[in-house]
């Protein structure tokens, strides 16, 4: 296992971090058996362990709590977790990024993790709510409390991260030390922008979903029936349509990065999870088991490396900056969910 330092902070990372989110009532039950899981990957090498106080409504955290309750565990292992989405209950002030949330949130994360610090507390998703200068304020705050030693974001677009920078810089706040963005094969949007602004005030990468939400796993193949009614294409059936145009352009690109990774003597998900790690910006790569065998695949992929002969091919399957996707399905900006964001009042366009 490789290790890379997190952006500016000094903290060594591992190149692939553990993500639970499939540890808990969405993916694996069995608290026993994520633990286990959880301590091969330790084992292993990775140092690196990601969750969400609303993977599960906290029960991901609680499974990683147990997992780490051995305080040289703990001490061994930097540990990240995030903040905004709703949890623990209906109503409002239960999610977003005010004060008044975050440091309720992170009481209970710290009580479901089991711990007295969090190495990473992330922002799961901007607010356009909340002020940005009201965040990174609460946030400097519970570093100088102890109760967390870093802060970052995840799944922000270049401008929010631009403009958190300079309020940051102008009112002399703490700043975000990191952003998760979602990057695979088939996910490069993020290489335009977010990357470069990322490696430009020195922020670590940690990258998710590498595994393009299943189809860089092998098991989704063009002209073999996926069945919609079960597994994940069932929570999201129009992803998995291989009818819709968008599903067909995936499974293209599939095809051929199987037979680029057999030319070169890998599986499919080996090649997806070591082609994140190439990027001059990324720290870490976050891979996210279900069961010990999905581990035991992913981790073969660690040694892995992708010569620039390769990177060119795979630049001319799917080119830089390209999406064939949208690879964030759980939040969308205020600007395209409301219509009033994007339309005059009716009296103003008569007027005009």
């Amino acid at each position: 296992m490789r290790y890379r330092i997190l952006g500016g902070t000094g903290i060594e990372v591992s190149t692939y971090c553990l993500g639970t989110m499939m540890f808990g009532a969405v993916g694996n039950p069995d608290h026993q058996d994520s633990v286990r899981i959880i301590h091969a990957a330790l084992d292993q090498g990775i140092n690196f362990v990601d969750t969400a106080d609303m993977y599960s409504a906290g029960e991901s955290e609680e499974i990683v709590g147990k997992a780490l309750r051995d305080p040289v565990r703990r001490e061994a292992t930097v540990l990240a977790t995030k903040v905004y989405f709703p949890v623990g209950g209906e109503g409002p002030n239960r999610g977003g990024t005010s004060r008044r949330w975050i440091t309720r949130a992170v009481e209970n994360s710290l009580k479901r993790l089991g711990t007295d610090w969090i190495d990473l507390y992330q922002v799961h998703r901007p607010d356009h709510r909340t002020d940005i200068e009201e965040t990174l304020g609460v946030l400097g705050d519970l570093v100088t409390q102890g109760k967390i030693r870093a802060f970052g974001c995840s799944t922000f677009p270049a401008e929010e991260i631009v403009e958190a920078h300079a309020v940051a810089e102008r009112r002399g706040l703490r700043r975000f030390r990191s952003e998760q963005p979602p990057y695979s094969l088939l996910a490069r949007g993020v290489e335009a922008s977010v990357l470069p602004v990322a490696r430009r005030y020195g922020m670590g990468v940690l990258t998710w979903s590498p595994l393009a939400s299943g189809f860089l796993t092998g098991k989704y193949r063009k002209g073999r029936p996926i069945d919609l009614t079960s597994g994940r294409p069932a929570l999201t059936p129009h992803r998995f349509d291989p009818a819709l145009p968008g599903n067909a352009a995936k499974l293209d690109a599939v095809e051929e990065f199987v037979a680029l990774a057999d030319e070169i003597g890998c599986t499919l998900p080996e090649l997806a999870v070591a082609f994140p790690a190439a990027h001059p910006a990324v720290t870490s790569v976050i891979i996210g088991p279900r069961t010990m065998e999905q581990l035991e695949g992913l981790l073969k992929g660690a040694p892995v490396l992708l010569t620039d002969e390769i990177l060119d091919r795979i630049d001319a399957i799917v080119p830089p900056g390209t999406n064939l996707y949208q690879p964030d399905g759980a939040w969308r900006p205020a600007s395209l969910t409301e219509p009033a964001a994007r339309r005059r009042p009716l009296e103003e366009r008569a007027a005009s």
